[in-house]
């Protein structure tokens, strides 16, 4: 990938529900490598711009690019033509994402929460999907909780096990929508510990979070929205500690 093209790309991304809108024009881009974070109130339009990345959410306007690659369209003769279910399917394989409800399978063992989109998505021999899901619930420190259920396991622990089944399908980015709001407390850690590693590793990730702390600590740069458009957008110091709109002043002034 050239390094003028970003990871992810929002290119005046709209979205309305009914005459709710409640994206009006975003923009944003994240290179590879890099974190970003995006706060802002609830009902800011967060949580919707994450699934049109990944296009659980049909934009109605813009455009959203991952490596280069449309997201749901394909380019010809300047004109932008929607992509069938099974191409978007595919696409969406190399872009993780991590919900804040964990969104396991009941009825599988954390082994088998991982397996399953290996080998029915990406046709991946199971032996060899097995293998690299053991390896990836160690590297979330659940190596002993193969054989456990989602019941069986607290929040922190199934929230781990959803992190490590989206980087079973080895994607590009991953996005976080709200990854520890679900959890007790004294959880929160341990959820926020294995998305600091990603960091280090270089992961790209988009990360929707109330945990300012976290941001200030691990993102690349810090993106407040409000009223379904990107208000500002810079640096963890720049965006926390001196934020140049007043919306955002007024944000951090309740939550800070």
């Amino acid at each position: 990938m050239s390094e003028a093209v970003p990871m992810i790309d929002v290119r005046g991304v709209r979205k309305s529900f009914g005459p709710l809108e409640v994206l009006r024009g975003v923009d944003l881009r994240v290179r590879a490598g890099e974190v970003a974070a995006v706060l802002g109130p609830s009902g800011s339009g967060k949580s919707t711009l994450l699934r049109t990345i990944n296009r659980l959410e049909r934009a109605d306007g813009g455009w959203v690019s991952i490596d280069g690659e449309l997201i749901g369209y394909r380019r010809s003769r300047g004109r932008l033509h929607e992509l069938r279910e099974r191409d978007v399917l595919r696409q969406r394989t190399h872009i993780g994402f991590v919900f804040q409800d964990f969104n396991l399978f009941p009825h599988l063992t954390a082994l088998e929460n991982l397996v399953e989109a290996p080998v029915s998505a990406l046709r991946r021999p199971r032996g060899q999907a097995e293998r690299t899901a053991r390896a990836l619930l160690e590297r979330v420190g659940l190596a002993d909780k193969a054989g456990a259920y989602p019941r069986q396991l607290s929040g922190g622990q199934q929230q781990r096990v959803a992190i490590a089944r989206a980087l079973a399908l080895e994607p590009k980015v991953l996005l976080f929508d709200e990854p520890t709001s679900a959890l007790d407390p004294e959880l929160v850690g341990e959820v926020l510990d294995v998305i600091k590693d990603l960091a280090a590793s270089g992961t790209t990730m988009v990360v929707v979070t109330h945990e300012i702390g976290f941001a200030r600590e691990v993102a690349d740069t810090v993106v407040f929205m409000d009223g379904g458009v990107v208000v500002e957008q810079g640096p963890p110091a720049a965006v926390l500690n001196d934020p140049r709109h007043p919306r955002t002043r007024a944000f951090l002034a309740k939550v800070l």
